[in-house]
């Protein structure tokens, strides 16, 4: 292993600083208790289920503005799970592990090769990792349309982009929300994209720098209730008149907002881990792969990192596996995977 002096503690205070002490995200019980299961959901009205869904999104928001040095973690792994229930809802099988191996094993600007199910995951990481003022412009979207494997015209792709403007304008969020799934349905898209695309307006909306996957990861989402416009209703917000199929996307919603909540504290206290073992670290190039592993969702055992060499790299996550820092994500002997 390469050695260097001891790094001063002004260094890490720079890298991560001690670990936080900020409290940890905690959803109320009486949130967890408001969401309505599908048993009991024919039995809520609209506005009921939009004010639990809009506490619960309240509730994240209160994640998304503390930008947690973890956040980027947080939000690639968010898009690993909505990328495997994309997958298994387009008849593949392949899980988490196998969609992780597909893009990290991949030679760096070699995507063809990720085949259909990693592309899908690319769609994904694209949400959480591209700025969200910049998703929904006409090549953010044909490239997302392109990694899920959605045929597209130019011309739709322009029409759906100015729908969205005009959604993220001037509307409501239940509007906004059941009308951008109206709006995919429209031009003949399938639901998973509606799902990226209601994440992407949410962040718009609410200010924020990165979108947070959720609505992916929700596999029962009341596909079968069609949409339907009011008469007086615009054809390019497509407002829905459907109460059943609006309470379904905002339960949906909601569900998804607090999955997101419990795996921010989870990544917190691993984060936390990993950034007070830090100042013990000694390898050159040690304040890159911490970044990285805050960053991202894992980091292949063969990344190419500034200053580190590869011997040197599996060193340093043999050790961070032993402090109880990270864990070694694809239980193989061969081509490791490490993340928080």
């Amino acid at each position: 292993m390469i050695l260097r002096p001891k790094p001063s503690p002004r260094h890490y205070a720079t890298l991560g600083g001690a670990p936080s002490t900020a409290p940890m995200a905690t959803v109320p019980a009486w949130l967890r208790r408001a969401i309505p299961d599908a048993q009991s959901l024919a039995s809520k009205d609209v506005e009921d289920v939009a004010l639990t869904a809009g506490a619960a999104i309240g509730a994240l928001d209160a994640v998304v503005r503390r930008q947690g040095r973890w956040a980027g973690a947080w939000r690639q792994r968010l898009a690993l799970t909505a990328a495997a229930v994309t997958a298994r809802q387009a008849g593949r099988v392949e899980d988490e592990s196998a969609l992780r191996d597909a893009v990290l094993l991949t030679r760096p600007g070699d995507f063809l090769s990720v085949g259909p199910a990693g592309s899908m995951l690319l769609a994904w990481r694209r949400l959480a990792g591209t700025p969200a003022e910049k998703l929904l412009t006409e090549t953010s979207i044909g490239a997302v349309l392109d990694d899920l494997g959605l045929r597209r015209d130019d011309e739709v792709v322009s029409d759906l982009a100015d729908d969205l403007r005009q959604l993220s304008a001037g509307i409501g969020m239940v509007g906004m929300l059941t009308g951008v799934f109206t709006a995919a349905e429209r031009y003949g898209f399938a639901r998973v994209f509606g799902c990226w695309l209601a994440d992407a307006l949410l962040a718009q909306r609410l200010g924020w720098a990165h979108a947070v996957p959720l609505l992916g990861a929700e596999a029962a989402l009341g596909a079968s209730a069609r949409p339907r416009r009011s008469a007086a209703g615009s054809a390019a917000t497509g407002i829905e008149t459907n109460p059943e199929r609006a309470k379904s996307l905002l339960a949906a919603q909601a569900r998804a907002a607090l999955r997101a909540i419990d795996l921010s504290a989870e990544l917190e206290r691993r984060a936390d881990r990993l950034l007070a073992v830090a100042p013990k670290l000694r390898a050159k190039a040690a304040d890159a792969v911490v970044d990285k592993l805050l960053s991202d969702d894992a980091i292949v055992a063969s990344e190419k990192i500034s200053g580190m060499s590869d011997r040197g790299l599996r060193r340093l996550f043999d050790r961070l596996v032993e402090l109880g820092a990270v864990r070694e994500l694809s239980g193989r002997s061969t081509f490791r995977i490490y993340g928080l």
